[in-house]
């Protein structure tokens, strides 16, 4: 069964009164075997990285080239992936993925001929350019027989059937604005990883959602934005995914104008019967 596939980045309401750009990136792959790769990255906008647009661009695609790489390696051995998935997947997997990332910061800044911040001490340019493109980082993985997620800084992984909404990872909360985030040192180290098996008998049709925090902090509390989550689950139910990704920019506006001002970002992976 290959899941309906759909997604969708506005800019924040904020950001258009003020001329900034949207910050965040979304991109989705669905593999010839069916199995499908969502990453949702949300750069941080803020005055000390004018150019997180572009390292949220270049986080998506590296989590989309990275774990596309191990499916075609591990194709036909699911249990072998699984297994590595499991022991390494906030270890050696979230280390290549801080690596590559930060390898892709580099070049752009030096083939864009950008300057480093005068500021930034000798031994620390490198983290100075990195801090530049700063970004977080959501992933999911469905295969026919499991789901691997991973998050680094702030956004919401949550599955809704018809037993209701749950949160994949609980992502860490931090007080204020920050969030962790790519550009850190070491930031591998905060990354929060889940895998599990996919039960045979599981409640169809059945919704995968990543989203930015643009949404989530659009609604007073957690039990509004899950009451959110279960109306795309009923309205993909009713009209169908083509209705409801027609109308999915214009509803993430909304949202945006009425909540947080923020940018937001919505990626689906929706599975029925």
């Amino acid at each position: 069964m290959i899941p309906n596939v759909f997604g969708a980045s506005v800019q924040g309401a904020s950001h258009i009164r003020s001329g900034r750009e949207c910050q965040d990136s979304h991109k989705k792959i669905v593999k010839e075997s069916g199995s499908v790769i969502l990453a949702v990255a949300d750069g941080h906008g803020s005055e000390s990285c004018p150019y997180s647009k572009t390292g949220s661009y270049a986080a998506v695609n590296v989590f989309c080239k990275i774990l596309g790489d191990y499916l075609d390696t591990y194709a036909g051995q699911p249990e072998m992936l699984f297994t590595f998935l499991k022991r390494e997947g906030d270890t050696k997997l979230a280390q290549e993925i801080d690596a590559e990332w930060k390898r892709r910061i580099l070049r752009l800044h030096t083939k864009c001929k950008r300057e480093i911040p005068p500021e930034a001490e000798q031994d620390k340019k490198k983290e100075a350019v990195y801090k530049l493109y700063g970004s977080t980082l959501l992933g999911l993985v469905l295969t026919e027989d499991f789901l691997f997620a991973f998050q680094l800084g702030d956004g919401d992984i949550v599955k809704v059937s018809k037993n209701g909404v749950y949160h994949i990872i609980e992502g860490d909360k931090i007080l204020g604005t920050e969030t962790h985030s790519l550009s850190k040192a070491e930031s591998w180290k905060k990354a929060v990883t889940l895998i599990r098996k996919r039960e045979e008998k599981e409640q169809m049709p059945v919704m995968y959602m990543l989203s930015s925090d643009g949404l989530s902090n659009s609604y007073i509390n957690d039990e509004e934005f899950e009451k959110t989550c279960m109306d795309y689950y009923l309205l993909l139910q009713e009209h169908g995914v083509k209705a409801v990704s027609d109308q999915l920019k214009t509803w993430l506006q909304e949202t945006s104008e009425l909540g947080s001002g923020d940018d937001i970002t919505a990626l689906f992976a929706y599975e029925m019967p």
